[in-house]
C-alpha cells in the first residue's frame, strides 16, 4: 500500500513535538517536588525560635560525640549550664565525661551528668553505673536520666521498663540525688506521664510551646552553632527568669550550698 510521505514526516513532527512536552512537565514536576520536599525539610529541621528575653539562661548537652571543645569559649558565647553525658545501660562510661566536667566546671558553667536509660537492662545496675562514672564530683543541676525509644531494645513490655526506671529512680532518691527526667514528647506520653509525671521534666521538643506539661527545660534544636565546639550541638533553655534560675540552682542543693552569681 502507498503511504503520503508529507503525512509521515508530519506525524514525526507531532510525536517529537508530544515527546518534548512530556519531558519538559516530567522535569517541571521533579523540580517542583524537590523544591517541595527542600522546603518540608527545611521547616522541619529549622529550631524553634526561643525568645531570649522570655528564656534567658541558654545551656547545651554535650558527650564524647561532640569531641574536643573549648568551654571557655561556649561560656563567653553565653552558655550558662551543660548536661554531660556520664553513662549507659549497666556498663557504659562515656570516654569524654570527666574531661567534660573538668573543662565545664573551669569555665563556670553549671553542670548536670545525664544517663541513657536502657529498656533490657536492670534499673539498680543502671544507677550503679551512672554513681560510678559520676563519682564524688559536685553537680550543680544533679542527675538526668534520658529516657526515650530512639536507639533503645524493640519488644520490650512497657510494664517491665516503668518498672526498671522506678528501680533506677528510688535508688538515685535514696542515695541523696535529685533527678530530672528526659524525653522527646513521644517518649514522655508514652513513659513517663502516668506514673513519673510528677518529676522535673526536660523536654526535647521542635514546636513552641514545647509540651502541654511543666517543663523545667527545653532542648529545642540539635543543630545548634557555639564558639568553642565543632559541628551542631544541642540547644537548651531554662524555663523561666535569671531570678528563678538561681532559686532552682539553690533546690538542687542542701541550704549551705553557696550559689556563686556570675
Amino acid at each position: 500500500m502507498a503511504t503520503d510521505n508529507g503525512q509521515v514526516r508530519g506525524a514525526h513532527r507531532s510525536l517529537r513535538v508530544k515527546a518534548i512536552i512530556l519531558v519538559d512537565f516530567l522535569f517541571v514536576s521533579l523540580a517542583l517536588v524537590a523544591a517541595g520536599w527542600f522546603a518540608v525539610r527545611e521547616y522541619l529541621e529549622t529550631p524553634p525560635y526561643v525568645d531570649e528575653a522570655r528564656f534567658p539562661v541558654r545551656g547545651i548537652d554535650i558527650s564524647a560525640h561532640n569531641g574536643m571543645m573549648n568551654l571557655d569559649a561556649a561560656r563567653a558565647d553565653g552558655i550558662d549550664f551543660a548536661f554531660i553525658k556520664a553513662s549507659e545501660g549497666d556498663r557504659y562510661g562515656d570516654p569524654n565525661f570527666a574531661l567534660n566536667y573538668d573543662k565545664a566546671t573551669r569555665a563556670g558553667i553549671k553542670v548536670g551528668a545525664y544517663h541513657f536509660f536502657r529498656f533490657d537492662v536492670d534499673g539498680v545496675r543502671q544507677a550503679l553505673n551512672m554513681l560510678e562514672r559520676v563519682g564524688d564530683r559536685r553537680l550543680d543541676l544533679g542527675l538526668v536520666v534520658d529516657v526515650e525509644q530512639t536507639g533503645n531494645a524493640s519488644g520490650v513490655d512497657p510494664a517491665l521498663i516503668s518498672d526498671r526506671l522506678g528501680a533506677m529512680l528510688e535508688y538515685l532518691g535514696l542515695k541523696g540525688y535529685h533527678v530530672t527526667l528526659y524525653s522527646n514528647r513521644d517518649g514522655y506520653y508514652q513513659y513517663l506521664q502516668g506514673g513519673f509525671g510528677d518529676r522535673p521534666l526536660w523536654i526535647c521538643s521542635f514546636s513552641n510551646p514545647p509540651i502541654a506539661a511543666d517543663w523545667v527545660f527545653w532542648q529545642y534544636s540539635h543543630r545548634g552553632r557555639v564558639k568553642g565546639i565543632n559541628g551542631d550541638v544541642d540547644l537548651n533553655a531554662f524555663n523561666g527568669s535569671t531570678s528563678e534560675w538561681y532559686d532552682h540552682l539553690s533546690e538542687m542543693h542542701s541550704e549551705d550550698f553557696d550559689i556563686q552569681r556570675d
